[in-house]
């Protein structure tokens, strides 16, 4: 950790201050291990149950999900009542997605097994064949499912609140970010994780 502190502090110091505190700090975060591969379609489909959702309703709506599905694997999620996913609180919108997902990994258009051996485009790119994937959670995924290290996401509201306010910069461009934000490379998911963690406690 201190060679990633060493690298934001050469190019960044006002980011390297807020990645030491929130990696070095009395509650240090970590950015974690990648998750197996027969927990990538769990990870996915969680991610869009949870889309515009409290996270105590996301999390309500999903233990409920899990239940019904045993266990949430594409051929399971393939066969399951659209009419059950309702009832356990999944929209009917979500329920399709969640089935069209299921169905793109089991016929093999979208190849979820091999993705942690595609580069960070790549893995973007085939998970947003997936119907209710988008770039936003495809960077997630990338992020917290393969824990890769050099990850931004511009999409993310958070990121771009906490840089306004670790920058002082109100209303910054995304041209305006991404020239500092690109000097953090490859170690971007750490400054992602940090900001985040900054905005959080406040």
């Amino acid at each position: 950790m201190q060679r990633i502190i060493d690298h934001f502090e050469n190019i960044d110091p006002v980011i390297a201050r807020v990645v030491t505190a929130a990696f070095t700090g009395e509650t240090p975060i970590t950015l974690g291990e990648p998750i197996a591969p027969d927990r990538y379609f769990r990870e996915l489909a969680s991610s869009v149950v949870s889309q515009q959702l409290s996270t105590k309703a996301a999390a309500t709506i999903w233990r409920r999900f899990e239940e019904l599905a045993g266990e949430v694997t594409p051929e399971r999620v393939l066969v399951l009542d659209i009419d059950d996913m309702r009832r356990a609180g999944v929209s009917r919108q979500k329920a399709g997605y969640l089935q069209a997902m299921a169905g793109s990994v089991v016929s093999g258009e979208v190849d979820l097994q091999h993705i942690a051996g595609m580069d960070d485009d790549q893995v973007i790119a085939e998970l947003t064949k997936l119907k209710g994937i988008g770039p936003w959670t495809a960077e997630m995924f990338l992020m917290f499912g393969l824990a890769r290290p050099d990850v931004f996401s511009y999409l993310d509201l958070g990121l771009l609140r906490a840089f306004e306010i670790v920058y002082e910069k109100p209303g910054i461009t995304r041209a305006e970010m991404e020239l500092v934000v690109m000097k953090w490379a490859p170690y971007r998911t750490y400054a992602a994780l940090a900001l985040w963690h900054h905005r959080d406690k406040g």
